[in-house]
């Protein structure tokens, strides 16, 4: 059979709005998430965790758990496989954590000490929770501060510096007419996706498989090859349908271990984390203490900038929440300096959690500069125009495109903003005071390399394989639209297949990179097939395919700052009399590239927006020091915004195209999420003339600052 690509009749897919391609298999219960896939004589490992902060296992005692009804094996320190440790990843030296049952340290509450692995889940649950495990227990330490006598400047091999400094920082401060100079905290925030991590792990034929949950099968499969020391080709990684991410899913101790036992028992082996053990395996965001010192002329034109960040990591593996870094990007000034600064603690390592360092690092920032725009008289947004700055304040690149005054014009003009008194505590309805705020937002653009592979099949469909990841984002569907774009054929002639190892190298589901890098090697391949069909014949039953890697292509891009940015617009109802903060409404308005899908992409804001919101009022997670372990490690005990607590959220866009970005899709997993807290926080300080630069706000944060402003006639929280 001849096959033609299409004509523009069924061009344009990109840019419209699309429903799931999956959808119905969703939400019948036909699509398969990986704790739920059948295999034939499955065994079920439960993982036990440590009792203790720190110290070392000084027996585990399996006798009476093996006797138990359905138990295979008990894998642990004494018994486990032997793995591998010394390698590389394209992130650095492993994380050691990985290194599961090869010795008897136990650095923080949590720690993976055993496995237990039964017939069924319940059999093997039980035993673990019957087996005895014996410590020699240690002195730990889990209490974070900014004054901790164990700071210490990060090393950064792999990544941007640690510190960045220009200019005689204390001469602009002592030469400038307003100073700002305040402290934010942010606490402990976890990220647990709907769907928990699970992973079944079986040999066959000499190979390797392991169907996972995760955000890049790739990565996974070849970390578990170095763990294991195989060939890359004797590992397959599958993750098809993936219930949430946020960047908690990589490699994780569950992969490890069901690998483990699966080579012991020579079955199949499922292990799925339980939501509490989420909490020490699988990342969380660190706590941050940030300080912000901002000087500017009588005008609001900064004259310095001085950023520090303060957060913590293990005491096994460093890791940075690059909180200063969004200063780098935002604004100029004379003097600029960014700092982080980091403290080992006997506490899990903390890891990416959606938009990493630009959340918590633009609370800081946007907070100070609304603190500067009140000290200056200058409307919020006025001020942050003012101080657009020409290149990047740090690189000195040029902005590929910077459309954030036009984020603020357009959203200030749909949100009321001209309107607004400035002056605090006047509004109100009934016993409630109205407040209103505003925060810009940013997040890095970037791309990796990645292969794809589109065949052109006999029956006049089209088959795209890309080790692509679909986390819920929808990236599966705008896949399948800018593959039909770039094939010129109806989105219904494309089979979109990702989230298999098999297809080759690509790009993660993170950083905001997924879809723009996955994009580029699609286009590439879908245009080299069709200059392979423009030569005619016809199409023999295997198909003709066309491999792409973007690579080169990548390497090749002009040297400048590319960056999705937005505009957070917030409406808050404070009852001083209860504590209690309700956010009325919220506007986001970004520039983000080119917009694929635009009824997946607005959810993709909306939901950064509502994690915001989230940020803002409701999420920490306090860690007990005497335990050294999350209290209320669970669902119930750690606080996050329901249903009841999101009001009614607009998201929207402006053109921002780029004209020297040959794929111009710039991400939008993240940017949503920046910048929502401090405009919360803004408009909560905007509504009762009292300023909150801890989060969360809770009620009793509130009544606290509002009885402390009352006694001194002002004041700050």
């Amino acid at each position: 059979m001849t096959v033609t690509t299409g004509t523009a009749a069924v061009t344009g897919a990109v840019g419209t709005a699309h429903t799931r391609v999956e959808g119905r298999e969703k939400v019948t219960g036909a699509a398969r998430y990986a704790g739920e896939i059948p295999f034939a004589e499955l065994a079920h490992g439960w993982l036990v965790l440590s009792t203790v902060a720190r110290g070392r296992v000084s027996a585990v005692e399996t006798g009476p758990v093996l006797a138990m009804p359905g138990v295979l094996a008990v894998l642990h320190h004494g018994n486990a496989p032997r793995v591998e440790s010394e390698y590389m990843t394209p992130m650095g030296p492993p994380d050691p954590i990985l290194q599961v049952f090869q010795h008897d340290r136990v650095p923080h509450l949590g720690w993976p000490v055993a496995l237990v692995v039964a017939e069924t889940s319940e059999q093997a649950r039980e035993a673990a929770e019957a087996l005895t495990v014996r410590y020699e227990e240690e002195p730990h330490d889990v209490a974070f501060s900014a004054e901790h006598p164990g700071l210490y400047a990060p090393d950064a091999p792999q990544g941007p510096p640690s510190d960045t400094e220009k200019g005689d920082l204390e001469a602009q401060l002592a030469a400038s007419a307003v100073v700002v100079d305040e402290r934010y905290t942010t606490p402990e925030e976890h990220h647990n996706p709907m769907e928990p991590h699970a992973a079944t792990a079986r040999w066959d034929s000499g190979r390797l498989e392991v169907v996972d949950s995760n955000q890049g099968s790739m990565f996974v499969a070849q970390e578990l090859a170095s763990i294991f020391s195989l060939d890359a080709e004797s590992v397959r990684v599958r993750s098809e349908h993936v219930g949430g991410g946020f960047g908690s899913k990589a490699v994780r101790p569950h992969q490890v271990v069901a690998a483990m036992a699966a080579t012991v028992l020579h079955r199949p082996v499922r292990v799925v984390l339980t939501r509490r053990q989420m909490f020490s395996l699988v990342g969380y965001r660190t706590p941050t203490e940030q300080r912000v010192r901002l000087g500017a002329d009588a005008d609001g034109r900064l004259l310095a900038l001085d950023h520090q960040a303060f957060s913590v990591t293990s005491t096994f593996r460093e890791f940075v929440e690059r909180s200063a870094d969004v200063s780098r990007v935002m604004y100029d000034a004379e003097a600029h300096r960014t700092a982080h600064r980091l403290v080992r603690l006997d506490v899990p390592t903390p890891s990416w959690m959606r938009a990493p360092g630009e959340a918590p690092g633009s609370f800081a920032l946007e907070s100070a500069f609304d603190e500067l725009a009140e000290k200056c008289g200058v409307d919020p947004i006025e001020l942050r125009v003012r101080n657009e700055p020409a290149a990047g304040p740090v690189s000195g690149l040029p902005f590929a495109t910077r459309r954030l005054p036009e984020c603020f014009r357009e959203g200030a003009r749909r949100f009321g903003w001209a309107d607004r008194d400035p002056r605090p505590g006047l509004r109100r309805d009934g016993r409630w005071l109205l407040g209103t705020g505003t925060a810009a937002a940013s997040f890095f653009v970037g791309a990796a390399p990645s292969t794809a592979a589109v065949t052109a099949e006999a029956d006049g469909t089209f088959t795209v394989r890309i080790t692509a990841a679909d986390i819920g984002t929808g990236a599966r569907t705008a896949l399948t639209l800018v593959a039909a774009d770039a094939l010129e054929v109806a989105p219904e002639r494309i089979h979109m297949k990702i989230g298999d190892s098999d297809f080759g190298p690509a790009m993660l589901a993170g950083g905001s990179m997924g879809t723009r890098s996955w994009s580029w090697a699609i286009t590439q391949a879908a245009r080299d097939l069709r200059e392979q069909l423009a030569l005619g014949g016809a199409i023999p039953p295997q198909g003709i395919t066309a491999r792409s890697n973007t690579a080169e292509a990548i390497a090749a891009l002009a040297a400048k700052e590319r960056h999705s940015f937005g505009a957070q617009f917030a409406e808050v109802a404070v009852d001083v009399a209860t504590g209690e903060v309700r956010v009325r409404r919220m506007l986001g308005i970004f520039a983000a590239g080119r917009i694929i899908n635009p009824l997946t992409a607005r959810g993709q804001f909306v939901g950064g927006m509502i994690w915001g919101l989230s940020m803002a009022l409701h999420e920490e997670a306090a860690r007990d020091r005497a335990s050294g372990g999350v209290v209320g490690a669970d669902l119930a005990g750690y606080h996050f915004a329901a249903n009841a607590d999101i009001p009614h959220i607009e998201a929207d866009w402006i053109d921002d195209p780029d004209p020297d970005d040959p794929v111009g899709i710039k991400g939008i997993g993240e940017v949503g999420i920046v910048g929502v807290a401090a405009a919360i926080a803004n408009a909560v300080w905007h509504a009762t003339g009292v300023r909150h630069r801890a989060l969360p706000i809770r009620p009793d944060r509130v009544l606290l600052a509002g009885a402390a402003s009352a006694s001194a006639g002002g004041g700050a929280a």
